[in-house]
């Protein structure tokens, strides 16, 4: 019997043996399918083609668009097509992109397919109806694609970031920055940004914006006092207790008037130019059903607008849009809306759209607006008559361009005069181009944690980078949110080679945490004993904001089964590869898998950081190709010919010459510690490779002579205590 089964799917959650960025390993068997290429399935390829014709842009191993149809032509297996497959509904469900690979195993019929995982349930689910269609697409049966990608774009909606805090980590991602984030929870809390030098952001909410400010603006009455003793204009008004005071409010201000929740948000409950006292009435029940109380304000005139001030400065602004239906004569208002409106590509209940469905038996304020105009849902306007359905809270046009200074300074003031670092300004003009006052605008409310869709995604008008905006608002002057993070790896002495180089670095003066075999420790003190050298002990060191620097230990086998725990590093260290240590548990069976387990740890070193290696093992001395920043040797004979040539081209190493620890480069060679200096030492040189090891991490972090001897020197009286 012909199937595809999964045997094992390992979650890889951190930079791995397949790439950068976290992925899902399945473990399949194909059984018979192995002697089942595409080429001798009758028909296979039509229909995988007719169901998902977007495959034709997927380039495959031949480098061009249409590359892995011409693979199915030509005859590829299962498991590889389970790869591309998977992508595509992960891609159609709106998560473009994505690496993706295949690879036989040991066992005949058995792969690994490897593909980008989003989140990992996400991805699951993408594995396991890629598996149903391809096998649908061999026995030819049915398979409904538009159903699987439904349900994997509403599961995606529910565990991925929204588009407002992924449009914020994606611009942090972004080169040249590459600031690392860490997802708190699975909402939309974000930290970007290790240890002390990180920020959190809540979707529009950074760790800047106060308690104090948020409250300020949830309180709409307070908000308009504090803006007009600043001089910003504001229409007038009043909290109002029932439909009695509000019409009492109405005619204190005078008509027209705008009745709106006293702490709604995106427009929801907003009744806008209401002249009479049954429509002021009316409104109120509209407005209290979408907030804890009800304001009413004088009404201005003109368009309501969204601008968007970030760290004082205006960085996009938007303009509603009202929404009307045609009459043809023939269908009735309800019907009007869901063929004229609700058909926009840009409207759905998605966050990522800019437009929200319009229901009108749900909408009590679209049924009032229509009431006011004489209309019901069930009433059928007469051909080419306008009626308006929507005034307010879908601001879909971008202004940035348009809008005057001066109502960009007041908007700024008006977010400074809150205390909110990011807000959203809502005003009312005829005419953003032109000051506010000369037209009697106003501002109208000032939001916290404002939503930032409507100017990644428009409606009318270009994008505008507010991720960017906020990122650089967070991180001045080119910040990264890095602090110095150490990654030690190898087949033996990397746990004490991690103790070591934490011990220097907390003699240096940093608040350090270590994860290693030994336990998770916090400077001097352990709060967790046992195996922390793996991915979530080290995730804990990299949240915790007290830090200034973490050192990571990497065993081979938690890089294979979860991956790192951070995405770059300043200094990596390899201290051996030994080749009988392989993980068949893992999957790792031979050398040159094991290899690419163990240059994980060198492939993650930031271009301005530095790789430690053993010069003394040939194979871990061969992964100074594939470092991205500085090499640092370290080797125990001073005249080997790869440390001498190294020394040649500029590059540094740590050798141990005459008994003694000597720094050596092109232009130096500095004696640093006699061997029988070192406590570590005196009985054996079993632990000189994590010593140099550990000097030479220390020396690439800069650390003075002074200080690296001293740290050596007081490593065991340290550790003992």
């Amino acid at each position: 019997m012909k199937s595809i089964e999964f045997l094992k799917i390992v979650h890889l959650r951190g930079p791995n043996l397949w790439t950068y960025r976290p992925v899902l390993e399945a473990w399949v068997d194909i059984g018979e399918l192995e002697d089942c290429p595409s080429n001798t399935l009758p028909g296979f390829t039509e229909r995988l083609v007719a169901w998902l014709p977007s495959l034709q842009s997927h380039r495959c191993s031949y480098d061009t668009e249409g590359g892995f149809i011409r693979r199915l032509e030509e005859g590829t297996w299962p498991a590889h097509i389970l790869e591309h497959v998977t992508l595509e509904l992960q891609n159609l469900a709106g998560m473009p992109g994505g690496f993706g690979r295949a690879r036989s195993m040991d066992t005949r019929g058995h792969y690994k397919v490897v593909v980008r995982a989003f989140h990992p349930e996400v991805t699951r689910m993408a594995l396991y109806a890629a598996r149903d269609l391809v096998m649908a697409a061999i026995d030819d049966k049915p398979f409904d694609v538009a159903v699987t990608v439904k349900r994997l774009h509403e599961l995606a909606d529910r565990l991925l970031l929204g588009p407002s805090t992924a449009s914020i980590v994606d611009a942090a991602d972004a080169k040249p920055r590459r600031i690392p984030h860490i997802r708190l929870n699975e909402g939309n809390l974000v930290q970007l940004g290790y240890g002390t030098k990180s920020k959190r952001i809540w979707t529009a909410e950074t760790d800047l914006t106060g308690a104090i400010a948020e409250s300020i603006a949830c309180d709409k009455d307070l908000t308009k006092t504090l803006l007009a003793s600043c001089g910003v204009p504001i229409p007038e008004g009043r909290m109002v207790d029932d439909p009695d005071d509000a019409w009492e409010a109405a005619q204190e201000i005078g008509v027209p008037v705008v009745v709106k929740p006293y702490d709604g948000n995106h427009g929801r409950g907003v009744s806008l130019e209401l002249m009479t006292e049954a429509e002021v009435r009316a409104a109120f029940p509209v407005a209290e059903r979408e907030g804890s109380g009800v304001m009413v304000e004088r009404y201005v005139r003109g368009e309501e607008h969204r601008l968007l001030v970030v760290g004082g400065k205006l960085v996009a602004a938007c303009k509603g849009e009202s929404i009307f239906i045609t009459g043809d004569g023939r269908q009735t208002v309800r019907a009007l809306i869901d063929s004229q409106i609700n058909t926009d590509p840009r409207r759905g209940d998605a966050e990522e759209l800019p437009l929200e469905t319009i229901d009108f038996d749900k909408d009590a304020l679209v049924q009032l607006i229509l009431k006011r105009q004489g209309f019901s849902g069930d009433d059928v306007p007469a051909e080419g008559q306008q009626l308006l359905v929507q005034r307010t809270g879908t601001y879909a046009i971008d202004v940035t361009d348009a809008v005057h200074p001066e109502t960009a300074q007041i908007a700024c003031l008006a977010a400074k005069v809150v205390g909110l670092d990011i807000a959203g300004i809502d005003l009312v003009a005829e005419d953003i181009s032109r000051p506010l006052a000369e037209q009697g605008g106003a501002i109208v409310e000032v939001n916290a944690g404002p939503s930032l869709l409507m100017h990644l995604k428009p409606a009318v008008g270009k994008p505008r980078p507010v991720g960017e905006a906020i990122v650089e608002h967070l991180f001045p002057a080119g910040e990264n949110g890095r602090i110095p993070v150490i990654g030690v790896s190898g087949s033996r002495e990397s746990t004490l080679t991690a103790q070591l180089i934490a011990h220097l670095l907390q003699l240096g003066g940093l608040r350090t945490g270590l994860a290693c075999t030994e336990g998770l420790f916090l400077e001097d003190r352990c709060v967790e004993a046992g195996d922390c050298a793996h991915w979530e002990p080290g995730q804990r060191l990299l949240m915790n904001r007290s830090l200034e620097a973490a050192v990571i230990e990497n065993t081979p086998a938690a890089i294979a089964g979860e991956g790192l725990a951070y995405d770059r590093c300043q200094v990596g260290i390899v201290t051996a590869i030994d080749p009988r240590a392989l993980m068949p548990d893992h999957g790792i069976t031979n050398d040159e898998l094991l290899f690419k387990v163990m240059r994980t740890q060198i492939d993650v070193v930031l271009p301005d950081g530095i790789g430690v290696l053993n010069a003394d093992d040939e194979t871990t001395a061969s992964l100074a190709d594939l470092c991205d920043g500085e090499v640092i040797f370290f080797s125990c004979d001073p005249l080997m010919p790869r440390v001498a040539e190294h020394r040649t081209k500029g590059g540094r190493a740590v050798v141990l010459r005459d008994s003694q620890v000597v720094l050596s480069s092109s232009a130096v060679e500095l004696p640093l510690i006699a061997l029988e200096q070192i406590p570590l030492l005196q009985d054996s040189r079993e632990h000189l490779v994590a010593v140099l090891a550990a000097l030479a991490a220390g020396w690439a972090l800069g650390l003075s002579t002074d200080l690296l001897r001293a740290g050596i020197e007081t490593y065991r009286a340290f550790a003992e205590n």
